[in-house]
């Protein structure tokens, strides 16, 4: 979650909002960038010896060197676990970056910890073209579904924005943009979600009884509502949306936070069926 929020809101923060504002919005969210930022290390540290522990003979190998060795250096999770320590790495040193190069290397570092997760868990059921296919499209699911999540959060402080005649109109194109991207955003999201089911589970998750057609059935559900909300708030409330439109603003800022609810819902499900067996 931490990663998917850093890379959505900072990959936005530094392609698509103007520069002065992009400035503040980003000085206004430091703090949560930092917490983020100590969570995505701190539990990347931690992912190694916790995934030496369960594929070795439990905790007492948690901290054996030798096998600590053997798994960073011979499977794909420790393949994995060095792309995102130097992603993590990269992270640590945005804290003293300038503050448009910290953007732009908070969200190159956290997109590239997300795609490292591509070699763990269900993408590498395959080999060959479709293995590398199915890992490829995760990638583009996981980044997708990032700069949706991720870029809700500054879109909180743009829209307060938009109310002040000094930033009104980077507000507008900043919330333009935003939209403009999230139809893409989503499109993909639902599309590589789709052929993620097909590929992991081969049919449509309609198998209650099943614990991971269930988590994955819920999983769908929230994602559709937060779809209907993103065309009720593109198509009808936006439109009303000008200056000093309080009710409009407020309708917006409610979805917004309503969609943030609903991603981590989601990211949450997402990280408690994919330990489970696709069946």
């Amino acid at each position: 979650m931490a990663l998917l929020g850093l890379w959505g809101a900072f990959a936005y923060l530094a392609a698509l909002v103007p520069r002065d504002l992009a400035l503040d919005v980003t000085e206004r969210l430091n703090t949560l960038r930092v917490s983020a930022l100590v969570l995505a290390i701190v539990t990347t540290i931690m992912a190694l010896p916790l995934e030496t522990a369960m594929i070795g003979d439990g905790w007492n190998d948690a901290l054996n060197t030798v096998t600590l060795r053997a798994v960073l250096f011979e499977t794909s999770v420790g393949h994995a676990w060095q792309i995102q320590g130097g992603a993590a790495v990269l992270l640590a040193a945005t804290l003293w970056m300038p503050v448009r190069a910290r953007r732009i290397a908070t969200a190159a570092a956290a997109g590239l910890a997300l795609i490292a997760l591509t070699f763990t868990g269900h993408a590498v059921m395959r080999e060959g073209w479709l293995g590398a296919a199915h890992r490829f499209n995760d990638g583009l699911h996981l980044l997708s579904g990032g700069a949706w999540f991720g870029a809700l959060v500054p879109l909180l402080p743009i829209l307060r924005a938009f109310d002040d005649p000094k930033s009104h109109r980077a507000a507008g194109l900043a919330l333009r943009r935003f939209s403009a991207a999230g139809h893409g955003a989503v499109a993909l999201v639902i599309a590589t979600g789709i052929l993620n089911t097909a590929l992991v589970l081969g049919r449509w998750p309609l198998d209650w009884t099943s614990p991971y057609q269930a988590l994955l059935a819920i999983k769908v559900v929230l994602v559709l509502t937060m779809v209907a909300l993103a065309l009720l708030n593109r198509y009808v409330v936006v439109p009303r949306l000008a200056p000093h439109s309080g009710s409009a603003a407020r309708i917006i800022r409610d979805i917004a936070i309503t969609e943030i609810v609903l991603g981590a819902m989601v990211i949450g499900l997402v990280s408690a069926f994919g330990l489970l067996e696709p069946a």
